[in-house]
């Protein structure tokens, strides 16, 4: 039996490009949020990594499922949206939070700064929340978000896209992504999406449309997994 000591092991960081800068000009906004200072690397200690564990309360049966909060359907194309959340080496990551914001199908947001002529759906509150299983698997039913305007510059509209939020279990390990769908044409014209240098992480922000996952006569599916860290890790900071 070996007397080595068993040693935590360093993660492989993301490659150059693969994450949006702090300060995008195309992204009018990064502007006044960014640090205009250098970053302190502040070293992680015990508290950091281990805890404070908060408990995220129970979820409920139906948080997972927008389309059913309500008394009534919500308007919109249905959708199923399924993924997983993994580490750099594709090994699960059980437990873990998973929240989803949106706007709804006619691209307004249930949220008093949102001010877009648009209708609100009394039937859509536009979040969701779930657990991951023993396989890093999550799901969320909803409708499909529609595009928006938002005053960037001169006729700017967002591509369709889901907020996501992944929660880890210290104050350190909040992770917020955008899941775009396949085949958009604003994609290419929208200044967040390509805030990230890298095309092929870009790519990572894009659902792919999975036949398994439709269910027939009722719902279109999206597969979505959602990398940590790593030189595969899906971009965040969005």
């Amino acid at each position: 039996m070996s007397d080595a000591v068993s040693l935590p092991r360093g993660y492989r960081r993301p490659a150059d490009g693969d994450m949006p800068p702090n300060d995008s000009p195309a992204y009018r906004s990064t502007v006044l949020r960014h640090p205009v200072q250098p970053l302190v690397i502040i070293p992680q200690t015990l508290s950091e990594i281990t805890g404070p564990v908060y408990e995220y309360g129970e979820t409920g049966p139906l948080d997972h499922d927008l389309t059913r909060q309500h008394a009534g359907a919500p308007l919109g194309e249905r959708i199923i949206i399924e993924g997983r959340v993994l580490d750099e080496d594709e090994r699960p990551a059980p437990e873990t939070l998973v929240e989803v914001w949106q706007a709804n199908a006619a691209g307004r947001y249930r949220h008093a700064c949102d001010l877009h002529d648009a209708p609100l759906d009394p039937n859509f509150s536009g979040a969701g929340r779930v657990m991951t299983g023993a396989d890093g698997r999550f799901r969320f039913v909803t409708v499909k978000p529609g595009a928006y305007p938002w005053q960037n510059h001169d006729n700017a509209w967002r591509p369709a896209h889901v907020h996501f939020s992944v929660y880890g279990r210290s104050f350190l390990t909040r992770l917020v992504t955008q899941m775009y769908f396949p085949g958009d044409p604003l994609l290419e014209l929208d200044p967040i999406f390509n805030s990230i240098p890298s095309e092929r992480a870009r790519s990572r922000l894009v659902s792919t449309f999975d036949l398994a996952l439709t269910e027939p006569v009722w719902a279109l599916g999206y597969r979505f997994d959602i990398v940590l860290r790593g030189r595969d890790a899906t971009p965040t900071g969005l």
